[in-house]
């Protein structure tokens, strides 16, 4: 799974399976936000809308039964 971390300037850093790698922010869709799951195909990058959905859903159930 590939995660974007954050945006520093014109670099993103991705979390990855195999530990962190830094890339060009113009690689990735422009609609891009951090924490979205992202697929490498052929050469590019595309958001796992999907993948996005079900990680940010899970991180709000845990920050719900954290607080409550």
């Amino acid at each position: 799974m590939i995660i974007i971390d954050r945006f520093e300037g014109d670099k993103a850093v991705l979390e990855t399976d195999s530990g962190m790698q830094v890339i060009n922010r113009e690689l990735l869709p422009a609609e891009s936000n951090e924490g979205d799951v992202v697929i490498f195909e052929n050469g590019a990058y595309f958001i796992d809308r999907k993948s996005t959905d079900e990680r940010r859903k899970a991180m709000e159930e845990k920050l719900r039964r954290l607080l409550s």
